[in-house]
């Protein structure tokens, strides 16, 4: 009976069953996945040069407009009163030199029976009168000019991404009116964490989808800031689409930008790989035991990592490498 119950011991276990793959090798990329969003390429937050009270305004938020056509009007009724003023001493000022004129002609005239101080003092009023005119011409444009402030025409083509007043509002020229976008050409912005910030430049490829959007569409990475936020620890990025696209600004996009690619590579999953004091680590089964292989990998937010260096191809991996020591014994099944 003794022999028997040393036999038959039903708490002790058999080797461990784990899951296991083969290392292949294959193409392997890899991907920074961050999410972005759609803004146009070229938009302007349209301003007032003056102040005053919006007397109308001729466009409503999503509007299509084309270059200087009238936004909006605030009302001029004074400066309208002021070009008058500014145009009748230009034709005042425009009298007096013609008389100022007149006067010299005649005392050069009287040749030597004028006395010389005459004559230097009507050669003064002529220059006198000549820069009163050119005043009187600059208040005259300055006027004008002025005026036209009171009219906001659009800088551009574009559509009224938004609109920040309504008549009869008073605004000052900090005063933000609207904001005009092409949104024929828009682009995708986003940032990635300065960790990986040395390893993002222009012309990287990337597979962009649009919120609510199955169809992946190709693009690449055309500016990468040059300074890191130091408040939020982001790279400001941009991304442009390789085909034309239609979207709303501010649609959220999940990016994927393609870092690097290989023809032949062996990878493994994140949960195989065993870090430690000694170093990053995987196991694999050779004659029933999980045996601890030292490997180099390539270290990157990714469910799976790309192994340069440990591992060959042929070799039975255990797909995780939790509770696992080395010398183990372990059979292939599932876990």
């Amino acid at each position: 009976m003794a022999g028997l119950g040393l036999y038959f011991q039903p708490w002790v276990s058999g080797p461990l069953a784990v899951a296991v793959e083969t290392a292949v090798l294959a193409p392997a990329t890899r991907v920074l996945a961050v999410n972005g969003r759609i803004a146009a390429l070229h938009s302007i937050d349209v301003r007032a040069l003056v102040g005053g009270t919006l007397a109308d305004v001729s466009v409503t938020e999503g509007d299509s407009v084309e270059r200087d056509e009238v936004l909006a009007r605030i009302d001029s009724a004074a400066q309208q009163a002021m070009l008058p003023q500014a145009v009748a001493g230009l034709d005042a000022a425009l009298v007096a030199q013609a008389q100022a004129t007149d006067t010299f002609a005649r005392t050069q005239t009287l040749g030597p029976n004028v006395a010389r101080t005459a004559l230097e003092a009507a050669e003064r009023a002529v220059q006198s009168a000549g820069q009163e005119v050119a005043r009187t011409t600059a208040l005259v444009d300055q006027a004008r000019v002025q005026l036209g402030n009171f009219t906001l025409r659009a800088p551009m083509t574009g559509t009224v991404l938004s609109l920040e007043v309504e008549p009869g509002q008073s605004i000052a020229p900090t005063t933000l009116l609207m904001t005009i976008a092409d949104l024929d050409h828009v682009v995708v912005e986003t940032d990635v964490d300065e960790a990986y910030a040395t390893r993002i430049r222009t012309g990287l490829p990337a597979v962009l989808q649009l919120m609510g959007e199955p169809t992946l569409l190709d693009g690449r990475v055309t500016s990468v800031s040059r300074r890191v936020d130091a408040a939020t620890g982001g790279l400001a990025v941009e991304l442009g689409f390789h085909a034309p696209v239609i979207a709303p600004v501010g649609l959220t996009v999940t990016v994927n930008i393609i870092v690097d690619s290989v023809e032949a590579a062996i990878t493994a999953p994140r949960a195989a790989i065993h870090s430690g004091e000694s170093g990053d680590a995987v196991f694999i089964v050779r004659d029933g035991t999980a045996q601890r292989r030292p490997v180099s990998v390539i270290d990157w937010p990714a469910a799976r990592l790309i192994v340069i260096d440990g591992l060959a191809p042929g070799d039975v991996l255990i797909l995780d490498a939790t509770g696992i020591s080395d010398g183990q014994a372990v059979r292939v099944g599932a876990p």
